[in-house]
């Protein structure tokens, strides 16, 4: 058996009716394209770092900024392209947190961070390791890579809405939406 979901669209309300598996696959397939091309991207402009090394630094970047990303007045202060978050307000990340998050063992974690550490792209503070705001490589203010993630989301989008997925609402039924079933 199969389960069967409308898509929905706030606008025109029920568009089509399709498998939800197809929905999670044409998704899936979609974010997948969008994730590669980013990572491309990124390990073209820095192509004198370790991937791993890469996947280090923007993992710490982006635990630094999760109370930025929580907190709306934090959010809109620190949305101009030449707004940098400054190391005070950044949430600091354990080797050991790292470590599960990227399903790495913690001693390569701890060797990558002490040679990110004497290049200066990583500090120690008392809540745990940051990307420093006056790293020399400009990781988290990089202006190219910011304009070319725009240029990737918005490709995204678009793939998103000619497949029928506009929004957060077309990825599941409505409430009191009966999924119908196929017979075997």
């Amino acid at each position: 058996m199969s389960s069967a979901a409308f898509v929905y669209n706030v606008s025109v309300g029920f568009r089509f009716m399709r498998n939800a598996s197809d929905v999670i696959r044409t998704v899936s397939r979609h974010t997948l394209a969008y994730m590669l091309f980013s990572i491309s991207e990124l390990f073209r402009h820095y192509d004198e770092f370790d991937p791993l090394d890469l996947l280090i630094v923007h993992a710490i970047l982006n635990a630094n900024v999760i109370g930025v990303m929580n907190d709306p007045s934090l959010d809109e202060q620190f949305s101009s392209i030449h707004a940098v978050e400054p190391d005070a307000i950044k949430q600091g990340v354990s080797r050991a947190a790292l470590s599960r998050f990227l399903s790495l063992p913690l001693e390569t974690v701890r060797r990558r961070v002490t040679g990110l550490k004497r290049r200066k792209i990583l500090a120690e503070t008392k809540a745990g390791l940051i990307v420093t705001e006056q790293n020399a490589f400009r990781f988290g203010n990089n202006h190219e890579l910011q304009k070319t993630n725009m240029l990737l989301l918005t490709k995204l989008l678009r793939d998103l809405k000619r497949a029928g997925i506009n929004g957060p609402d077309d990825l599941r039924a409505p409430k009191g939406a009966a999924s119908t079933r196929k017979a075997k």
